[in-house]
């Protein structure tokens, strides 16, 4: 065992002493619980916390990560940090699972992290540290899982209750909400083998007005796909102009494909019933991206 795994041995039986003292949030109340959900991107704010990055590869050599979480409200905020699953749906939302789908693998076995319970103080910030364990006979592929930051409700300290005269014939509910933040975990062993393609084009006019194209992305292989899909509107004869960018898209394993759709800009050059359109669909860098696909649209 080394130095780095026995720390965090240690330091999850602190986290769990310590999680003994926080009782639990008292009844009559009802939650009403927001989550969202990241597929990428380099940073993410839901509420007052902000969370960079939102999205964890362990690939090659990388052993161990860190997530970079920051309050930046006025108040205090506390966290519960826990591992959840999803699927993903041909259209892009996801569905909370307890057992994989064909293909799919979770990666929560392999992956251990701390804190479990953050404390963040206004304008703080903290980091959580993962790391890989148990990894040693993995076979080739991805594994993914989903790191879940659900914020914990604020009590009302005793003695600070409402002692007003109230009428006990009634009922009275309190709407608290909770919201969460969820950032993928994935785990590549091997060679990766994926291949993609963009299909099923189409342009739309919402309301006469404004322009929507769909496409669908298709993938297979072994392992997900991520990046941005870029729109160039090339006129007859003329130079491109860009019409359209959306970061971070993900085909995530076992699927095939996804549906997608997108709103694309107005310009004054652009007439979007001649011409035609070019999708890139290429890896986030800002250097020299990766191509995964492109396609073209005739425009009529």
């Amino acid at each position: 065992m080394d130095g780095n795994q026995l720390n965090l041995d240690i330091m999850e039986k602190i986290s769990a002493k310590t999680d003994s003292l926080f009782r639990r949030f008292v009844s009559g109340f009802i939650f009403i619980s927001g989550l969202i959900i990241f597929t990428g991107g380099e940073a993410y704010a839901q509420g007052n916390l902000l969370i960079t990055p939102r999205r964890v590869v362990f690939e090659g050599t990388k052993r161990t990560q860190e997530l970079n979480l920051a309050n930046t409200g006025a108040d205090s905020a506390r966290y519960n940090v826990s591992m959840v699953q999803y699927r993903m749906k041909e259209d892009g939302s996801f569905e909370e699972i307890t057992t994989p789908d064909p293909g799919q693998n979770f990666a929560d076995k392999y992956i251990r992290f701390f804190p479990r319970s953050v404390l963040l103080g206004p304008n703080e910030a903290q980091v959580v540290r993962m790391q890989l364990s148990r990894t040693e006979n993995l076979a080739p592929g991805e594994y993914r899982s989903h790191v879940y930051f659900r914020a914990v409700p604020r009590e009302t300290a005793l003695g600070m209750q409402d002692n007003r005269k109230k009428d006990t014939a009634s009922i009275g509910v309190k709407l608290i909400p909770i919201f969460g933040i969820t950032i993928p975990v994935i785990i590549r062993v091997g060679t990766s083998t994926t291949k993609t393609s963009l299909s099923d084009l189409k342009l739309e006019m919402v309301n006469d007005t404004t322009p929507r194209l769909h496409l669908v992305f298709n993938r297979s292989g072994n392992m997900s796909v991520y990046g941005d899909i870029l729109v160039d509107y090339l006129p007859v004869g003329g130079k491109p102009i860009t019409v359209g960018t959306v970061k971070g898209i993900a085909v995530y394993t076992p699927n095939s494909r996804r549906i997608f759709g997108m709103e694309l800009q107005k310009k004054p050059e652009v007439d979007f019933h001649r011409g035609s359109l070019h999708l890139t669909y290429q890896s986030q860098s800002d250097t020299k991206p990766e191509k995964y696909a492109e396609a073209d649209l005739t425009l009529k």
